[in-house]
């Protein structure tokens, strides 16, 4: 296949690297000027990749965005003029809320959503290390959508495992609860994930879940508190050494994707007419600090 990964950060790099390995065209595109990039795989040899080519971009058969949530409509709205109708648009990001921003100027194309438990890392911007095995889920955004269960293979021969999910709203809404109780926590606290075991978060980890499940509930979603509790407790000793991305970009003073996370099951929650208010307090705590180094720029 043709394809092009929009947002070559670590998970971007990452899939780059390995479905060429696999035999597909692969282009990038991002914001680097440079014409050709070079990337190099847990200190393998590196691999030559075209970027911001539009003859490339134009005979895309896929195209698969590693985007920040907040950049998704920056990032996808000007490749538009050049894709085909064909082209299947691939969105992989943290955090829900993105896609459907520009669901009507895209909806032509067969749109597949992507949630990945792979883990990696960019100690420079020419090397990627894969630091966690995971797990990938697809599933259709739109009608057209459903066509493209075929992905599973393409993806899954690159980088396994890899699901369709024809649930995929239930996987996102999981690791949005996920990124919920662990993100703003650790951002503000500028902790690891494992001490968010520490006692002293009991019980604001505990409010955190008990809103979400309300919220999910709400959408439909089949969950309990108890269940929930068990994801993010498993997630935060499965990732005890990690650093959240939220926790980096506040550490950088870098915006956050707050508003796709947390400010996404705020949103849902207003529509359903849920109070989450130890959600929307970290929301708030996260915003304030980011509004600060705005104001320093």
């Amino acid at each position: 296949m043709n394809i092009t990964i929009v947002g070559p950060g670590a998970i971007g790099s990452l899939w780059a690297i390995k479905l060429l390995q696999a035999g597909h065209n692969v282009s990038l595109w991002s914001r680097s000027p440079e014409t050709s990039i070079d990337l190099s795989l847990d200190e393998q040899t590196s691999l030559h990749f075209s970027n911001n080519n539009i003859k490339k971009l134009s005979a895309s058969d896929l195209v698969i965005f590693t985007v920040k949530a907040w950049q998704v409509k920056e990032a996808t709205t000007p490749l538009l003029q050049h894709l085909d109708p064909d082209t299947i648009l691939m969105f992989m990001h943290n955090g829900m809320g993105a896609v459907d921003e520009i669901a009507t100027q895209i909806d032509a194309h067969p749109i597949v959503l992507a949630t990945t438990t792979q883990a990696a890392f960019k100690p420079d911007r020419n090397s990627v290390s894969h630091t966690g095995l995971g797990q990938t889920q697809l599933g259709a955004f739109n009608l057209n959508g459903q066509q493209c269960t075929f992905l599973v293979d393409v993806l899954d021969n690159a980088l396994p495992a890899v699901s369709w999910n024809p649930q995929i709203k239930i996987a996102l809404w999981t690791k949005l609860a996920i990124n919920c109780a662990i993100n703003p926590l650790t951002g503000l606290e500028q902790i690891k994930n494992g001490e968010l075991a520490d006692q002293r978060f009991e019980g604001i980890l505990s409010s955190i879940v008990e809103e979400l499940t309300q919220v999910m509930q709400a959408e439909g979603i089949d969950c309990s508190i108890e269940e929930l509790e068990a994801s993010v407790n498993k997630v935060i000793h499965a990732t005890a050494q990690n650093n959240s991305s939220m926790k980096q970009d506040m550490l950088y003073q870098r915006k956050t994707e707050i508003d796709f996370i947390t400010g996404h099951l705020i949103k849902t929650a207003n529509k359903h007419q849920i109070e989450v208010p130890v959600n929307q307090k970290l929301f708030d705590q996260v915003k304030e600090q980011e509004n600060s180094w705005n104001h320093q720029d």
